[in-house]
């Protein structure tokens, strides 16, 4: 199974490294997951990072440098690149995500966020960290 991890679970997992997000993340990068994520979401969590987190950039660091080895980076399609059902991804801002997962042929986002979680899209599913955590 390919999987996509969104940017709130690459965050929590790298502040939190016992959270659900983070054991997610982990499970997700175990054999015989296949993990990825998007150059997008890369950018955004070195962002956040700085703007938020400024104090944890060691974390940060050290996330990512365990998360380039376990995990696929893709490309990100450009907005004039635009998917059916896009317009269900309530923030603008997410829609970048759910494109790189459709162009990576995707079966599941792991994500936190609400706009992914409730836009009632089935392909790719939108699961939850806890969810995915209880899947055999």
């Amino acid at each position: 199974m390919k999987v996509l991890v969104d940017t709130n679970i690459l965050v929590s997992a790298a502040l939190f490294p016992k959270s659900v997000p983070a054991r997610a993340f982990f499970k997700a990068v175990s054999h015989p997951g296949r993990a990825v994520v998007c150059d997008y979401s890369m950018n955004e969590l070195r962002r956040v990072f700085n703007e938020k987190f400024p104090h944890r950039i060691a974390d940060y660091e050290r996330f990512l440098s365990a998360m380039t080895l376990s995990v696929a980076i893709v490309f990100t399609p450009p907005d004039d690149d635009r998917y059916e059902n896009e317009d269900k991804i309530r923030d603008i801002k997410d829609r970048p995500i759910l494109r790189a997962a459709i162009a990576a042929d995707v079966n599941m986002i792991i994500t936190g966020d609400k706009d992914f979680l409730e836009s009632g899209l089935t392909q790719p599913i939108m699961i939850s960290a806890a969810e995915f955590l209880n899947m055999l």
